[in-house]
């Protein structure tokens, strides 16, 4: 980032800078970090960009989509500790095993926004947070098989919701199974964002709380990206 705004005009202006002021050093960009890390506030920069989102008509709050991805994280143990990063674990996905941590987010279902998340290690299983991720007032959720029985589950009881879960291979439907996946489909686009675009494949900060303030800022800003694509559509 130091190197970034000394020699990037477009990134200096962005920030406020002054042409030809003095630039923070990395020292000064670290310690901003943490601050923003101590204080919650890219969660809070994250809740006020939805707000601003939903005042203007944007984020509907109608449905939901939800999903979860791993993001790998280095598993050295050559630090000062000695031990791999605090809060992550390793799972098995398929046949491959994975280090690391999980991004679990709901999205709106219209538009393909983020308007919550959590971020856990990577053996969380995706139903265990699918709570934390609904706004409370949603009309249906739709998610894929890694959500099946979450309508049966205590914290979902009396919730008139429709649960719209993707079935096992023995009792698909094919032509209702592609409608569920092309109405999940937008659940994906936060995710292309935030790896594809801002290049988040591999969290580089060690434990739970200084990379869900990292996601935090990496939403918010995607959300931003997405209404822009919105409009130039």
């Amino acid at each position: 980032m130091e190197d970034a705004l000394a020699e990037t005009i477009p990134i200096r202006q962005f920030s406020g800078l002054p042409s030809g002021g003095a630039i923070p050093d990395r020292t000064t960009i670290m310690n901003f970090r943490h601050l923003l890390e101590r204080y919650d506030l890219a969660r809070q920069i994250f809740e006020a960009i939805n707000i601003w989102l939903t005042d203007a008509g944007i984020i509907v709050k109608e449905g939901t989509l939800l999903d979860a991805t791993i993001i790998e994280t280095p598993s050295s143990t050559k630090n000062k500790t000695g031990k791999r990063a605090p809060e992550i674990h390793q799972t098995k996905k398929g046949n491959q095993w994975h280090f690391g941590m999980k991004a679990h987010i709901g999205v709106d279902a219209k538009t393909g926004l983020t308007h919550s998340f959590t971020t856990t290690a990577t053996n969380e299983h995706d139903l265990n947070q699918a709570e934390y991720l609904l706004h409370g007032k949603e009309d249906f959720i739709f998610a894929d098989s890694g959500y099946r029985g979450a309508e049966s589950r205590k914290e979902f009881e009396g919730v008139g919701v429709d649960w719209h879960i993707a079935e096992i291979p023995s009792k698909v439907q094919l032509k209702a199974e592609y409608l569920k996946a092309s109405i999940r489909a937008k659940v994906e686009h936060p995710f292309w964002i935030i790896k594809c675009q801002f290049g988040f494949t591999k969290a580089r900060y060690r434990g739970l709380v200084k990379n869900d303030s990292k996601l935090a800022m990496l939403f918010a800003l995607a959300n931003v990206v997405r209404v822009d694509q919105m409009l130039r559509a």
